[in-house]
């Protein structure tokens, strides 16, 4: 009898094993499919590289911004890589962090990024991430071991819109997208503050920016990103802000970061993280 249990024990641990490694197999093919999408969509940024001369006209505060972050002569950035670390808050109504690290891969023309998280519930136990944007596409998909489907929202333009905004508002990590010669529309709001326009496909959005007294990019806000409370999206004030400035390739950008919902009872922060590491491609 007890060798027949200690079989059944050893059998059931390796078809765990064996499933969480078909997961995992499967979870990195998905995201091979992803990268390759998002390099097959690849298009040339038309200016290689950022002039002076595109502030003219632009908002003071986007005039010093640019003038603060980026040197004359600057490659347009093409592509970037980067690593974060941080904690993410795993419950809509409560305080339940958890942490996580994360890939994304970002492509500036035409926009898109794969957000690739791995988020650690309990030892042994990680939700995996796919948060991302794909020839106007958007998409969140989050599984426990890769296997089982936790959420899985994609192909509304709720969803796009929401994911173009966060690719719009993460542009402080490859400022040369926010320049007039790659898209971007900007109007005046007071010395600190500018509406940008942005527009990709079906999708257009504006978000507000607001910059502090080193001309450098504070904040970030949107009025409406659809946020997902029991399985609806609904519409809800969201804000980024963004700290720790370094220079990295020349450029100026923040290294951490946290993102919220903006709800009447006060703001409600669901992510924290900070880059570990970034790199570029630039235009050729």
């Amino acid at each position: 009898m007890g060798k027949m249990i200690l079989l059944t024990v050893l059998g059931l641990a390796m078809a765990v094993a064996l499933a969480l490694v078909y997961g995992s197999v499967r979870w990195h093919s998905a995201t091979r499919e992803i990268h390759a999408k998002l390099e097959a969509l690849r298009r040339p940024t038309g200016v290689k590289t950022y002039s002076l001369n595109e502030l003219i006209a632009l908002p003071a505060p986007v005039q010093r911004y640019f003038r603060t972050v980026l040197k004359d002569g600057q490659l347009m950035i093409s592509a970037v890589r980067m690593e974060h670390g941080g904690t993410f808050n795993m419950s809509e109504t409560s305080e339940q962090w958890r942490p996580f690290t994360s890939t994304q891969r970002v492509i500036t023309q035409r926009p898109g990024f794969d957000w690739e998280a791995r988020i650690r519930m309990m030892p042994g136990l990680s939700v995996r991430v796919h948060d991302a944007y794909i020839a106007g596409e958007g998409i969140l998909h989050a599984s426990l071991f890769g296997l089982v489907s936790l959420v899985n929202l994609r192909g509304t333009p709720e969803v796009a819109q929401g994911e173009l905004m966060r690719f719009f508002a993460e542009a402080a990590w490859y400022p040369t997208v926010l320049l007039p010669s790659q898209g971007v529309k900007w109007e005046a709001v007071n010395d600190k503050s500018a509406k940008a326009t942005l527009k990709d496909g079906e999708t257009t959005l504006t978000i507000l920016f607001h910059f502090n007294e080193n001309g450098l990019i504070e904040s970030v806000r949107a009025e409406a990103r659809g946020r997902t409370v029991a399985g609806e999206v609904i519409p809800t004030p969201w804000q980024g802000r963004w700290s720790n400035y370094e220079i990295r390739d020349g450029m100026l950008i923040p290294l951490e970061g946290e993102a919220a919902w903006m709800l009447t009872e006060g703001p409600k922060p669901y992510w924290r993280g900070r880059i570990r590491s970034i790199t570029y491609e630039w235009a050729k």
